[in-house]
C-alpha cells in the first residue's frame, strides 16, 4: 500500500534562504517535523499612543510601524495562536522553541504557549547594560525582555549544552538572567538614509548564547519574524543552516545584504565543551584490573593530608575506611560527597598524578576502538 505525500511533505526543505510574505501561510506549506529550533521575535503590541519625545523635545524613534498594530488584544491573540500552532507543527519531536517579548505581550504569548501544549522549560530574563531611559518620567525604565524556552510537549526530550553554557560563563552554572547590551555602534544596522534599519534589532550576543545552549552544528532553525537577520547571521557564523520569513521587503534587503558578509567558523571553532555525562563510564576496578595502579599501592589526597590503599576488587581502604574511591575521599574530608577521581593521586617519579589521567588514558582507547569499528 502507498501512502501520497501531503503539498507540504513534498516540499524541499528552503535552507539558508529568507522566505517572503505571511509567515502562518509559510510556515504551514513546510514539511512537518523538520525544524530543530525555532526563535521567534514576534510583534510586541507596544499600543503607542502619539509620539514620545525625549525631555529636549527630540522625537524618539519608537516602534510605531503598522506590523506592530492590531485592533485588539482579542485580533492579537487570534494571530498569535496562529504562528504558535504553525511552528508547533514545524518542530522535530525533540525541538524546542524560543519566544522574547516585553511586559506588553508575553504574559499573553506565555498562556497561548501553554493552550496549544508546548512544556515550559525556562524563562529568561534579558537585563540590558544599556536601556534606554524612560522620557516622560512616569514609569520605571524599561530595562528588561523575556523570554520563554519551551520543548514541544511535556516529556519530550531536547538539546541543552549544560557544559558549553558553563565554559561560557567562566566556568559558572548559566543562570536565567542574562546581563547584555542592546544594539549599539557597530552591530546597529542602518537604512540609505542613516537611520535605524528595524527599531527592535536583537543583538548578536543573545542569539549566540541560545544557539550555542540549545543547538548542535548542522541543526536548523527557524525565524519567522527574521527581521534583519540576527538568526541568521548568528546561525551561519555557528555552522546552522536557517529559515528565515519577513513580509517586509526592506527588511529582507537588509538581512540579505547582512548574511552574505557573514563568514562561517571552521570546524573546530564550531566545537564546544560536551557534558561529562556523554563519555564512556570506566569503573576504578578497571584502572586495577590493567595493572595500571597495584594492589596495595598507596594513594594521596588532594594537598597530601590523607593516604588510602588499593584493593584488588578496586576498592580503598583508608583513614578506617572501606569503600569505592568516592566513599573513602567523603570520609576523609568529612563531607556528603566526593569526586574520587579528581581528589586521589599517585606519586610517579616524585610528582603526584590525578588517577583521572588513567581513566582519560581508557576512555581514549575506548574512542580510538570505536572509530576503527566504523
Amino acid at each position: 500500500m502507498t501512502t501520497r505525500k501531503t503539498a507540504a511533505e513534498s516540499v524541499a526543505l528552503p535552507l539558508n534562504q529568507i522566505l517572503a510574505g505571511d509567515c502562518i501561510e509559510l510556515m504551514n506549506g513546510l514539511p512537518a517535523g523538520s525544524v530543530d529550533l525555532i526563535f521567534a521575535d514576534p510583534p510586541y503590541n507596544l499600543q503607542l499612543k502619539g509620539d514620545l519625545h525625549r525631555p529636549d523635545n527630540s522625537k524618539v524613534d519608537a516602534v510605531d510601524d503598522h506590523w506592530d498594530q492590531f485592533a485588539s488584544f482579542n485580533a492579537y491573540d487570534q494571530f498569535t495562536r496562529g504562528w504558535l500552532k504553525a511552528a508547533r507543527r514545524l518542530l522535530k519531536p525533540h525541538g524546542a522553541i524560543w519566544v522574547i517579548g516585553s511586559y506588553h505581550n508575553i504574559f499573553r504569548v506565555g498562556s497561548a504557549m501553554q493552550d496549544a501544549g508546548y512544556w515550559m522549560l525556562n524563562d529568561v530574563v534579558w537585563r540590558k547594560s544599556n536601556p534606554m531611559p524612560n522620557f516622560r518620567g512616569k514609569r520605571l525604565t524599561n530595562a528588561h525582555e523575556t523570554l520563554i524556552w519551551a520543548s514541544r510537549e511535556e516529556g519530550a526530550k531536547y538539546t541543552f549544552n549544560y557544559e558549553a553554557l558553563k565554559a561560557l560563563n567562566d566556568g559558572v552554572q548559566m543562570r536565567s538572567d542574562w546581563v547584555l547590551p542592546i544594539c549599539t555602534g557597530h552591530e546597529r544596522l542602518k537604512d540609505d538614509k542613516g537611520d535605524k534599519a528595524h527599531p527592535t534589532q536583537k543583538p548578536e550576543s543573545l542569539l549566540h548564547r541560545i544557539l550555542v545552549a540549545t543547538t548542535n552544528p548542522g541543526d536548523v532553525v527557524l525565524d519567522p519574524f527574521f527581521g534583519t537577520g540576527t538568526t541568521g547571521a548568528v546561525a551561519k557564523m555557528l555552522g546552522r543552516d536557517f529559515i528565515g520569513i519577513e513580509r517586509e521587503e526592506s527588511y529582507r534587503k537588509v538581512a540579505a545584504d547582512r548574511i552574505g558578509r557573514v563568514r562561517k567558523f571552521d570546524a573546530s571553532a564550531l566545537e564546544t565543551t560536551g557534558s561529562k555525562r556523554a563519555e564512556p563510564r570506566v569503573p576504578f576496578g578497571q584502572v586495577v584490573e590493567r595493572g595500571m595502579l597495584r594492589p596495595g599501592e598507596e594513594l594521596f589526597s588532594v594537598g597530601n593530608r590523607f593516604k588510602a590503599k588499593v584493593r584488588a576488587d578496586g576498592t580503598l581502604v583508608g583513614n578506617d575506611v572501606k569503600g569505592s574511591i568516592h566513599q573513602v575521599g567523603a570520609a576523609c574530608e568529612g563531607a556528603p560527597s566526593c569526586n574520587g577521581w579528581t581528589y586521589w593521586h599517585f606519586k610517579r617519579d616524585g610528582k603526584m598524578i590525578p588517577i583521572d589521567i588513567l581513566r582519560q588514558q581508557i576512555r581514549a582507547e575506548m574512542e580510538a576502538d570505536e572509530g576503527q569499528r566504523h
